[in-house]
């Protein structure tokens, strides 16, 4: 075989040399889009530029957490969306996770009705199209739910209705901070109990109850900021005033069903992904613990979901991904995120083009992000040697 053949077959070369291709026709395809739109925007008298963020924005944005008012800049609305954007994916995932969970232990349980149930969740959530159910939970809110007036109240100071819901908030007061203070230091503590709890039971085989010690250490001291320092926050209770609430906090109606519809399809998938990783655990490992008189739950906390973890982590990513992306669908019911503020950005400036182009490197970049930290934890959890 000749030296040149040998080199071929080597996998580096070959992968570097198809990443290369790929990239070169990347660019290729890059700048011939610059060009024709460089051609031909010039031509149908529309500018191209970014300059229009730095313009006024005469819109409102209903629900945004940076305080954005009509009258600032368009990039200060663009921040709005992207603000909005991100809260959904956070809430959505951590929400995905639980929920997710809960089903895949269901689908395993040996209770056979729950089990079944599980499986009719799974499979109506997964063949229903995501903007259906988005459509279907914001009109049951919308035209279902009762007005403010009538409202469900599910716990005390909190009000469902049409107008969405109103929960109590907290007024901070000057002795929060040294309580929250007393929180973290309490929670640091606990992870270093945690830690010599561990490195106890590898020892000696004598299990150190951390948790509930770690959560009464944590009760402790910030009981004792209270007594010290008094009350650190005061509760404001929403209100009924005319047609509406005033006072309190209020997660709009499109933030509801949008959160609603996002966590329920996207946990049908992610049941079945961690269901896949329980199952992957060798029922040996599971047998033995069972014979060292461990109960259920300890060995699916202790034995099969760190098993597991490892299995679910690779494909749940891209479930993470998939929900962050699929929040654009928001602007199907009005909800302020990144794609609505931009198709009003759009119809205010006429800067269409721009406008695609930050939303696309926007989701690239919370693309990569994500794929960034799920890696890393991915190899931290991974085997040593493997």
């Amino acid at each position: 075989m000749s030296a040149a053949a040998i080199f071929w077959k080597r996998p580096g070369v070959r992968a570097t040399l198809w990443q290369g291709l790929a990239i070169v026709a990347l660019v290729s395809a890059a700048l011939y889009l610059h060009g024709n739109i460089a051609e031909n925007l010039p031509r149908m008298k529309i500018k191209l530029g970014f300059d229009f963020l730095a313009e006024v924005a005469r819109f409102e944005i209903g629900e945004n957490p940076i305080g954005y008012q009509a009258g600032d800049s368009v990039f200060k609305a663009f921040a709005a969306g992207l603000a909005n954007t991100i809260k959904v994916a956070v809430l959505g995932i951590a929400l995905t996770v639980v929920l997710g969970t809960a089903i895949a232990l269901a689908r395993l349980s040996p209770n056979r009705l729950l089990s079944r149930l599980a499986w009719l969740y799974v499979e109506v959530m997964r063949n229903i199209p995501l903007l259906l159910q988005l459509l279907f939970w914001h009109t049951f809110i919308v035209r279902q739910l009762p007005a403010p007036r009538a409202a469900w109240t599910p716990l005390p100071g909190f009000f469902l209705s049409n107008r969405g819901l109103s929960f109590p908030t907290l007024e901070h007061q000057t002795a929060f901070d040294w309580m929250l203070a007393a929180a973290v230091l309490g929670c640091v503590l606990t992870a270093i109990l945690w830690r010599w709890a561990r490195a106890h039971l590898d020892r000696t085989g004598q299990a150190v109850p951390s948790l509930s010690l770690g959560l009464l250490l944590i009760s402790g001291l910030v009981g004792l900021a209270y007594v010290v320092l008094g009350e650190p926050v005061s509760a404001e209770i929403p209100a009924l005033r005319g047609f509406n609430f005033i006072g309190g906090g209020t997660l709009s109606p499109e933030f509801v069903a949008l959160l609603f519809a996002l966590v329920t399809y996207q946990a049908g998938f992610a049941a079945e992904t961690i269901r896949s990783g329980i199952l992957g655990v060798g029922k040996g490992q599971v047998e033995t613990a069972r014979s060292l008189g461990l109960t259920r739950g300890r060995i699916m906390r202790l034995v099969v979901l760190p098993q597991a973890l490892r299995i679910v982590v690779p494909p749940l990513t891209s479930q993470f991904l998939s929900l962050t992306k699929n929040s654009s669908l928001a602007v199907a019911v009005g909800y302020p995120e990144l794609v609505r503020v931009s198709s009003v950005v759009t119809s205010e400036t006429g800067r269409a083009v721009e406008c695609i182009a930050i939303i696309l490197v926007i989701y690239l970049t919370l693309s990569l992000l994500t794929a960034a930290f799920m890696n890393w934890f991915n190899r931290r959890i991974a085997l040593r040697g493997r």
